[in-house]
């Protein structure tokens, strides 16, 4: 959409004002700048979701817990790299100890650690998460049973209510769209008011992420063909497979040389 393709622009005009920025840094060298911002800002996101996946313990508080204070901590670093530039061979080095003797490869190791004891401590303190959250979800429960709402499947509808309400196990944003009668009228009207009342700034914010563009039903549409498409797998050709893995191969080949030449 045309919002889209506004943000995009927007996002390439800040990597053009951050240019001063990684020239400043790191003595302008792009690689290194790169991989310390790296060092700063993933390792939390990756300890959260391997953990997620492989252990069904981890729950909600402590994932937050986790990225928050692990991100926390990593924005600090990058300030103070920011703010206290590697001094030349004439000057003393006044950086805070932190800064001076502590390499950002040795500190992201320091920072994945603290978010593991993190995660870890508060998904043990807090409630567990439900199993039917973490069924086929995980590494040790992808193998765990369908649940009977998904063995039902789509387009199994029950019986019809008294007031002639067709209901289907569905999510609830589907099940609106199928509920024919006078609920559909009023909610139809309740939408369109609310839609009257955004403000603008809003709907300048949907427009920009692409979301100002609902999708809406096409009339005579049968209601199990809408159900079917909505279940069903995205469909692509065998050979994009193949692709993808010679690519994925390709970019974890260059990463692996430039990470050990660079390093």
């Amino acid at each position: 959409s045309p919002g889209c393709r506004v943000f995009v622009l927007a996002l390439v005009v800040v990597s053009i004002l951050w240019i001063p920025l990684v020239q400043a840094s790191q003595g302008g060298q792009l690689f290194i700048y790169i991989q310390t911002i790296s060092s700063y800002l993933q390792p939390p996101v990756a300890v959260v979701f391997i953990l997620g996946c492989f252990w069904k313990r981890t729950n909600e508080k402590g994932a937050f817990s986790g990225l928050l204070i692990g991100m926390a901590m990593g924005l600090i670093r990058m300030v103070l790299d920011f703010v206290y530039m590697l001094p030349r061979c004439d000057e003393p080095d006044t950086r805070p100890a932190v800064v001076k003797y502590v390499h950002y490869l040795y500190f992201s190791i320091i920072l994945s650690l603290v978010t593991l004891v993190v995660v870890v401590t508060v998904s043990l303190l807090t409630e567990p998460p439900p199993e039917q959250m973490v069924n086929r979800l995980t590494w040790f429960t992808r193998k765990g049973a369908p649940a009977a709402k998904d063995q039902a499947g789509f387009g199994s509808p029950l019986p019809n209510s008294a007031a002639g309400i067709h209901e289907a196990s569905l999510p609830p944003a589907l099940q609106l769209s199928i509920i024919d009668g006078p609920e559909t009228i009023c909610r139809d009207k309740t939408s369109t008011l609310d839609g009257k009342k955004a403000s603008k700034l809003m709907k300048l914010f949907l427009w920009v992420c692409g979301m100002d563009q609902k999708e809406k039903d096409t009339p005579g549409t049968p209601t199990a063909a809408k159900m079917e498409a909505a279940g069903a797998p995205p469909k692509e050709a065998p050979w994009v497979k193949h692709v993808l893995n010679v690519n994925l191969i390709l970019c974890i080949s260059a990463g692996i040389f430039l990470w050990g030449y660079f390093a």
